[in-house]
């Protein structure tokens, strides 16, 4: 079949508050936590939760945290996004118009993918930021990418792509950035990702494998292929192996835990408060569930973690700066795309 016009190419990421003003976060937060996906609850539920509690009180703190965080340009993950987003439109061509979007505040995925129908695209390939799936952030771009184009009487081609948490080119840039550092100085190296819920996982399973034993995220297999925790155990064993680690000399854990109820575990903070007790004094941490530093890297790990570790006895904990802009992810993204035209 023949196609006409030039394809469409949609990166999305989470999104960032549009300036670290409280009114801004608060915004961005009521958009983020009202997802139904984020946070399963039943609707009623989960208004009075996020917009009678969580937004209101943890806009204040937050706001802070955006103000240490934000650049002369702005939010970093929106300035990395923006630079990839550019960088791949220049490999692909005038063949392909490549479109930024973010999954909550600006710019919208609808923005985006109006960008692109008023262009007469002949296909759209959606590529999530994120390389683990999960329901709450690829499945959650999945599910408003075809919220809006249920709207729309014309609809093209859609491809979305699932997870990457394996991709060679991927794996090779995170392990390149963590030679910069002396890796034999460490005490110990933390692969730190971003939590969910353990009820989420269990929802999303559907071979009755889920959290049966403490070792069913440590291989891939066809019962739990699309499980966050298990891809993300997957990740960070492509990474180790690529450096020659010892087993003994990593974990992997989950950090930005909100709530009560259990969360996907080891968690980071509970992982070094127990390397802290066997006498470690300098950790390494990557976060090879954010292709792009942002809150939760820069700050959450590189500030707030370090403030913890020398509380407990610790000394260092250096982070393994993300893939962020570099000219070798952005050629990982687009041969990603390609591979899904």
């Amino acid at each position: 079949m023949t196609n006409f016009g030039k394809k469409g190419v949609l990166l999305v990421n989470l999104g960032t508050p549009d300036d670290p003003g409280r009114g801004a976060v608060y915004r961005y937060l009521k958009e983020f936590l009202m997802d139904r996906r984020v946070i399963d609850y039943p609707w009623l539920a989960r208004t009075i939760l996020v917009k009678g509690l969580i937004a209101p009180i943890r806009s204040g703190s937050s706001s802070k945290l955006y103000k240490r965080l934000w650049t002369e340009q702005g939010s970093p993950l929106k300035v990395y996004g923006e630079n990839v987003t550019e960088g791949v439109q220049k490999l692909l061509g005038e063949d392909y118009i490549v479109e930024l979007g973010m999954r909550y505040q600006s710019p919208s995925i609808e923005s985006a993918i109006d960008k692109l129908l008023d262009q007469q695209v002949s296909e759209i390939v959606v590529m999530p930021l994120f390389p683990q799936y999960a329901s709450a952030t690829t499945g959650s771009v999945h599910d408003e990418v075809m919220r809006i184009m249920r709207k729309k009487e014309s609809i093209p081609n859609i491809k979305l792509i699932n997870s990457y948490y394996d991709y060679e080119p991927m794996i090779e840039i995170f392990a390149d950035n963590a030679r910069q550092f002396d890796l034999a100085s460490y005490d110990h190296i933390i692969f730190s990702y971003h939590g969910l819920p353990q009820r989420q996982l269990r929802r999303a399973d559907d071979c009755n494998h889920c959290l049966k034993s403490e070792d069913c995220c440590q291989n891939i297999s066809q019962v739990n292929q699309f499980c966050y925790s298990a891809q993300c155990h997957a990740t960070t064993k492509a990474i180790a192996t690529k450096l020659e680690l010892a087993k003994e000399k990593y974990t992997t854990s989950f950090q930005s835990r909100l709530g009560p109820e259990a969360w996907i575990q080891p968690y980071t903070i509970k992982t070094l408060e127990k390397l802290a007790e066997e006498g470690a004094k300098k950790i390494l941490v990557f976060s090879p569930a954010f292709v792009a530093d942002c809150l939760e890297t820069i700050i959450e790990i590189g500030f707030e973690y370090q403030e913890e570790f020398e509380e407990m006895g610790g000394e260092k904990v250096d982070l393994v700066p993300s893939l962020n802009d570099d000219p070798r992810w952005i050629e990982a993204v687009k041969d990603i795309v390609l591979d899904y035209v």
